[in-house]
C-alpha cells in the first residue's frame, strides 16, 4: 500500500475489535481523517499511548480501502495538562467534538487547525475561571469559519443599524432591530454586555482571550446563546457542549 505523511490533531478514538482502534483525526489542512491504528490496545502497542485524544502527531499512513492504516507516529503535543484536569477536559471536548462533528473527509478548511492548535495550547496553561471564555471564543470562530459568523451590529433580518438591539435569532444569524424581532419567530433576548462580548471575542487572539475578564453571568449569558446558535446550524447534536454548558 502506499504511504504518505500527514500531521493531525487527534479528535476521537473508537474500539474495533479486540486490539484495534479507529482513530478520528483533524488534518492540517481541515479535513477530516479515520484511520486504523492495529494492536494498539495490546499492552505492547508503542502506538496506543501516542494517538490519545488532543495530541497532535505526525503518522505516516497507508492508503487503506475504507480506512487509512497508522504505520507510525510520533508525537509533537500531547496536551498531558488537558487529560490530566477534570475542567480542562470538559473544555477541550467541546474543541474536539465540535471539530469532529463539522469537519469532513476530503473537504480543506486550512484555518481550524490552527485555531484548534491556539485554544488548546491555551488551555493548557490557562486558569480555571478563565476556560469559559476560552470555550466561547473557540466556538464564536469556528462557527464563522463554517459560514456562520454572526452579525452583531446591524439587523440580520432588514440590515438597518442595530447597534442598541436586544434580540438574536439563530435563524437569521445575528441580532435583529425591533421591528424584526416583533415578528421573527425563535428570537432570544441577548444584552448589550453579551452583544459586545461576542464581537471582542470573536476578534481577539486566543492568548489573549483571559484578558478580556468577561464577568460570568455575562458568559453564561454568550454560551447559552451560542449553543443554540450552534446547534440550529450544525448538524448533529454537540454533547459536549451540552455537558459544559451544564457543569463548565
Amino acid at each position: 500500500m502506499p504511504t504518505y505523511p500527514l500531521r493531525a490533531l487527534v479528535l476521537r478514538k473508537t474500539k474495533l475489535g479486540e486490539a484495534d482502534t479507529i482513530v478520528t483525526l483533524l488534518a492540517e489542512d481541515g479535513r477530516q481523517v479515520r484511520a486504523v491504528a492495529k494492536g494498539v490496545r495490546r499492552t505492547r502497542s508503542k502506538i496506543g499511548s501516542r494517538v490519545e485524544p488532543y495530541a497532535v502527531v505526525d503518522l505516516l499512513l497507508a492508503a487503506g480501502r475504507n480506512l487509512e492504516v497508522v504505520q507510525e507516529v510520533q508525537t509533537i503535543s500531547t496536551h498531558e495538562a488537558i487529560r490530566s484536569d477534570y475542567d480542562r477536559t470538559a473544555a477541550a471536548s467541546v474543541v474536539v467534538d465540535f471539530l469532529d462533528k463539522v469537519s469532513v473527509e476530503g473537504q480543506v478548511e486550512p484555518k481550524t487547525f490552527p485555531l484548534a492548535l491556539a485554544t488548546l495550547d491555551v488551555m493548557e496553561t490557562a486558569e480555571p475561571d478563565d476556560l469559559r471564555a476560552l470555550v466561547l471564543a473557540f466556538l464564536v470562530k469556528a462557527l464563522a469559519m463554517q459560514g456562520y459568523r454572526p452579525t452583531l451590529d446591524s439587523c440580520a433580518r432588514c440590515a438597518c443599524e442595530a447597534t442598541d438591539a436586544t434580540m438574536f435569532s439563530a435563524a437569521a444569524g445575528g441580532v435583529l432591530c425591533s421591528e424584526c424581532a416583533r415578528i421573527a419567530e425563535g428570537v432570544m433576548p441577548l444584552t448589550c454586555d453579551a452583544r459586545l462580548a461576542m464581537g471582542a471575542l470573536l476578534g481577539a487572539r486566543m492568548a489573549d482571550v483571559a484578558a478580556l475578564r468577561i464577568p460570568r453571568p455575562v458568559a453564561d449569558e454568550v454560551l447559552r446563546v451560542l449553543g443554540v446558535f450552534a446547534g440550529y446550524h450544525i448538524p448533529a447534536r454537540l454533547k459536549a457542549l451540552e455537558y459544559f454548558a451544564r457543569h463548565g
